[in-house]
Order: C-alpha cells, then structure tokens, then sequence
C-alpha cells in the first residue's frame, strides 16, 4: 500500500538539509481551522443573517499583547455565507464567550441582559457590604429565610411523591371489590327484610293442634 501511494521517499547519500531553501517567518503564524459559529450574526455588509452552529473554514492567530489572567486570547477570520466579506472574531475568555471585532454585528440575546443584570446587581451587592455590617447582616438574613423557604417546598413536594408512590393499583382496586361486593350484600339482605315484612301469617281457628295424643 506505502510503494503504491508513494508515500516512501527517497533521500540520496549526499543529500544535504542545509542547502534546503527555508521559508520567511512571519510575526504573525495563522492556522487554518474547521469550526462552527458561536453565536448568531450579521453581516455588515448584505445584512445576511449568520446562525449558530454554522460551519465554515477560519484562519486563527494570536492576538498580540493581549491576555487574560495568562490564558491567550486568538482572533478568528471567516468570510460571510453570502457576500465573501471578511469577518473577525475574538476570544472572551472572562466571559467564556466570544466578541465580534469586525465586518458583523451579534444578533440581540435576551438571556444575555438579564445575566449581566443578575451580575451587575451582585456586583453592587458586595459594594454595599463591603462598607455597613448591617446591610451584610439583613442580606444573609434575607437569603437564610428564601432558602428555608425553598427547603419547605422542597420537602412538601417529596411527601407528596412519597404518598403517591405508596399507592398500589392492585390492591386499591381489590378494596372496591370488596366493597362493592359487601354493598350487594347489604342490598340484598335489605330487600329480604322488605320481603318478610309484607307477608301477613294468619293462624286458622279450625285447626287444633294437640300434642302427646293420638286422634
């Protein structure tokens, strides 16, 4: 298989690397790469909409002079679906996320605001603390009560589980056969008794009955 794709090469003995012509380092190495878009996007230049998870070939270089906390932050080119234009985009690693740098636009995400909400207000929230013990006290007072709150209703939705797990089909349904079959019984019972209350016994005063004598 190696003879028949050439995949064997042959060096002769006098073969010397160093007269091998070497090629021009460039300050800025890209690496060709195979991914798929992060997020959804639009481009500037057609307005043609980009979507999540698209893929597409980019080329990835570093970003020179720009880290966060040590981890390397890489810009990312690719071209537009539609028009061929050039777009780049950037790494967020404070974030986990990714920036657009150019030639695009990221579409609104709504659960992006309310995150940066949430954040902003738990940003303001340690500020406020950071300075008035009180306030410190009243939060966790506050939290405390909310997760005492939730371990209620956490608790009342596992003994209503538990109550309807210990419920069995079989034997609820062998208890409404017993008492149906007791209600028929009763039923029944209950009619005899009219029965025996309708009929009048009438004893005739022609009849005499004497016992211990032969007639």
């Amino acid at each position: 298989m190696g003879e028949r794709k050439v995949l064997n090469k042959y060096y002769p003995p006098d073969f010397d690397p160093a007269i091998l012509r070497r090629l021009p380092k460039t300050e800025k190495k890209q690496i060709k790469v195979r991914m798929m878009l992060p997020m959804s996007i639009r481009c500037n230049t057609c307005g043609n909409y980009i979507y999540k998870g698209t893929k597409f070939n980019s080329r990835k270089e570093d970003v020179v002079g720009k880290t966060y906390l040590g981890i390397q932050i890489f810009r990312f080119y690719f071209k537009c679906t539609k028009c061929s234009a050039e777009l780049a985009m950037v790494t967020d690693p404070q974030n986990s996320d990714y920036v657009m740098e150019s030639g695009a636009k990221r579409n609104f995400e709504p659960w992006r605001e309310q995150d940066e909400a949430m954040e902003n207000a738990k940003k303001q929230r340690e500020i406020d603390e950071m300075g008035d013990a009180m306030k410190a006290l009243e939060n966790k007072t506050v939290d405390s009560k909310q997760e005492m709150d939730i371990m209620a209703a956490l608790d009342e939705m596992k003994s209503m589980r538990a109550r309807h797990a210990q419920v069995d089909t079989a034997a609820m349904l062998e208890v409404l056969q017993r008492t149906a079959a007791a209600n028929m019984q009763k039923r029944i019972d209950e009619e005899d008794e009219e029965i025996l209350r309708t009929v009048v016994f009438r004893v005739s005063s022609s009849f005499l009955v004497v016992f211990g004598s032969k007639l």
